[in-house]
């Protein structure tokens, strides 16, 4: 009786590796794709919740809070973080010089890894609810980043 061998031949094991080098391929960015997605969530979120809070500020006080008061304790300011819940993100507000309107500013934090994100690097959201986003160019992308 012939002993049979057992093992892979080289040809098997080279064409096991070049599928996995394919799938990795394809699997790795888009996995990335998806991280950064998810971690713009993170501006838009943190711009709503400026958002509800300049409200609720304007409900109070009758004029909008400027930047200062972006950290202040509540009720003489918003007592929010500078920085988005998830820390992507670090958060600006800015107000005219009326107290009738802002501009708050999410731009991707240095330290987090959002830099990588050329295509939404600034988020904005001002009084009138208008959204707007830009990439690295500064070139309008409204549409693709808040979605």
């Amino acid at each position: 009786m012939l002993a049979t061998r057992r093992g892979f031949t080289l040809l098997e094991i080279l064409t096991a590796l070049v599928v996995v080098a394919v799938l990795a391929a394809i699997a790795i960015p888009s996995w990335r794709n998806h991280q950064l997605r998810v971690q713009r969530a993170d501006a838009i979120a943190a711009l709503i919740v400026v958002q509800e809070q300049q409200d609720a500020y304007f409900g109070r006080n009758a004029r909008y809070a400027d930047g200062a008061l972006l950290t202040a304790p509540k009720p003489a300011g918003l007592g929010l973080s500078g920085k988005s819940p998830q820390g992507f993100f670090e958060i600006e507000l800015s107000s005219g010089a009326d107290g009738l309107g802002y501009l708050v500013t999410a731009r991707a934090a240095t330290d987090k890894g959002q830099t990588h994100d050329t295509r939404c690097v600034s988020f904005t959201l001002d009084h009138n609810g208008l959204r707007r986003a830009a990439d690295s160019a500064g070139n309008d992308r409204s549409a693709d980043c808040w979605r």
